[in-house]
């Protein structure tokens, strides 16, 4: 079992030196990842669906992962998610190449299709398109992160006759994981990515998002190229114990990205590092 630490780009941690003490606390504790959310912008008033207050603090992940990769060492930097319906593609694949090249190739791409139509309204891309435009984007990153020559021809993205260097350092391209719970998040993990994430999930919700990866691979087959189906899970919030970690396992998570509670005092963050570190991470060594 692999550790992650998730929200490092939110609350204490949207500060330059809270961001750095905990990436730097997750590191010494032996996490293997730091994760980062994503939303551009807030509903204001909070509506029922949104999972923050309007004027909660979230900095950009891709900036922040970049700013933490000079501050750390080894620790894999994952995006989980990245709203990719409400980028340009080819923007994004140039900032998510830098950090790559800048950390030495230690990117994780986590990805999702959003659901608050408020951000989307504000960003001015439909809601109801999200879908196919997640499914096209991914297909013209790829391209423009590895082909010889990038092209691509779609109904929302099209390109061809450029070039955009440097390539990321991790080839053919970053591991791409697809964050979701719905039957086409399952698909599109199963039919085009390195990884799935699933986001609060206690061990008999993970059960079933398990069994609809499985049923999805058998509906869809999955590429050969792809390997094995890596599977990620954030459990609620200060709910994990060692029996808990070794249910995901027999589940067949390989990934658990821990959500730290929700504490402003950047010390007491600090101790629930070091001491998952010593309660979850040594323990499963």
């Amino acid at each position: 079992m692999k550790f992650g630490l998730f929200s490092i780009n939110t609350g204490v941690c949207s500060y330059p030196d809270g961001a750095v003490r905990i990436a730097q606390a997750a590191e010494a504790a032996g996490f293997e990842s730091l994760w980062a959310g994503e939303h551009v912008v807030l509903p204001s008033p909070r509506t029922a669906a949104s999972p923050m207050e309007p004027q909660d603090r979230i900095l950009d992940p891709v900036i922040a992962l970049t700013f933490l990769a000079a501050h750390t060492q080894k620790l894999l930097l994952g995006t989980g998610i990245i709203i990719l319906p409400q980028r340009n593609p080819l923007v994004l694949a140039k900032e998510l190449a830098s950090l790559d090249v800048l950390s030495k190739g230690r990117l994780l791409l986590g990805i999702g299709v959003g659901y608050l139509e408020p951000e989307f309204r504000a960003i001015g891309v439909p809601l109801e398109d999200r879908g196919k435009r997640t499914d096209e984007y991914v297909a013209a990153m790829r391209s423009i992160w590895h082909d010889e020559h990038p092209a691509f021809e779609g109904q929302f993205t099209s390109f061809a006759g450029v070039q955009a260097h440097p390539h990321p350092v991790q080839q053919p391209h970053p591991p791409v994981i697809i964050g979701g719970h719905s039957p086409s998040a399952f698909r599109r993990a199963v039919e085009t990515a390195n990884g799935w994430y699933g986001y609060n999930l206690d061990v008999e919700r993970t059960a079933t998002m398990v069994a609809g990866l499985r049923q999805a691979q058998a509906q869809y087959g999955r590429p050969a190229e792809l390997g094995p189906l890596e599977i990620s899970v954030s459990p609620p919030s200060m709910s994990v114990d060692l029996k808990a970690v070794e249910q995901y396992a027999e589940l067949g998570v390989q990934r658990l990205v821990l959500l730290p509670p929700a504490i402003k005092d950047i010390a007491r963050l600090e101790q629930f590092v070091l001491g998952s570190g010593e309660t979850f991470i040594r323990h499963m060594q």
